[in-house]
């Protein structure tokens, strides 16, 4: 999903935006013929993600600059531990420096979360997955460090897959249609390689989207005992994915009601930066 295209179009517009006309305080203090070397340094414990995000804000402020990973993605890492080392002219360094440490810190700060919730879920069947709930324009660097951190992604976009909503299926039911009939319909203009998910927030509106032949069933903010009642009533028919009201203190009791899966908008929206620093030392 992350590609070297998207990396360097993405880094390339971070790095106009924070040094439209030239870094001018490098220029003003720094020599033009310094170099620098610096190691990049966890301040806490946490899963890597972004490594090649990092150094592409080195390479594309100046090829001269060389970024060697110390960590792959999706390792864990202590306090101490070096991840990565630059080198190159102290000016590029420093010019680059806050991007690369913005990028690396917060998608680290994805994975590390997101492995949190995958520790809590670990003994059961339940595969903890994104949503769409993303910083617009990064969605494929969030989406990535999700995976870093022992998650799966949900759709990447709305393009991947049908996914209908309350507020779909009252557009569809207000045309006189049943659920099962609206659902049907909107099948038959499908290619059969779409798949389709369908919300529900009450356990009486199950049996009419199943009855459609639908791929996933999402429950929609229902108790734990819900939840095992709704898996129940699928009872292997459909894919089973739980929504709403989720974090690190309930996750684990939603994970052992049996659903097949659950999503968390806080894997991205809610992940805190790592604390990673740059220790720089500069040569004349």
């Amino acid at each position: 999903m992350l590609t070297t295209a998207q990396i360097d179009r993405t880094v390339a517009a971070a790095l106009a935006e924070d040094a439209p006309w030239g870094d001018a305080t490098s220029e003003a203090l720094i020599p033009e013929a310094a170099t620098a070397s610096a190691e990049l340094v966890a301040r806490e414990a946490g899963v890597f993600a972004g490594g090649e995000v990092f150094a592409a804000a080195f390479r594309l402020t100046d090829p001269r600059v060389r970024v060697d990973l110390a960590r792959e993605d999706g390792t864990t890492f202590a306090p101490g531990d070096v991840l990565a080392t630059v080198t190159g002219p102290a000016r590029s360094v420093l010019t680059a420096e806050r991007v690369g440490l913005n990028f690396v810190q917060r998608m680290s700060g994805i994975a590390t979360l997101t492995a949190r919730y995958v520790a809590e879920v670990a003994h059961t069947q339940a595969r903890v997955v994104d949503t769409r709930k993303t910083t617009p324009g990064l969605r494929a660097f969030e989406k990535h460090a999700v995976v870093c951190g022992g998650g799966h992604n949900h759709r990447y976009s709305l393009s991947d897959a049908v996914m209908a909503k309350d507020n779909h299926l009252g557009v569809l039911t207000a045309q006189g249609l049943s659920v099962t009939e609206a659902l049907q319909q909107a099948k038959s203009r499908l290619p059969h390689t779409t798949h389709i998910e369908v919300e529900v927030d009450r356990i009486d509106q199950i049996e009419p989207v199943l009855a459609a032949g639908i791929g996933t069933i999402m429950l929609d903010n229902f108790t734990p005992d819900e939840l095992r009642e709704g898996v129940a009533l699928v009872a292997g028919r459909a894919i089973v994915e739980a929504s709403g009201g989720v974090n690190l203190d309930t996750v684990r009791a939603i994970a052992e009601t049996g659903v097949d899966v659950i999503s968390v908008g806080a894997l991205t929206h809610g992940a805190h930066a790592v604390d990673l620093g740059l220790d720089l030392h500069v040569g004349l």
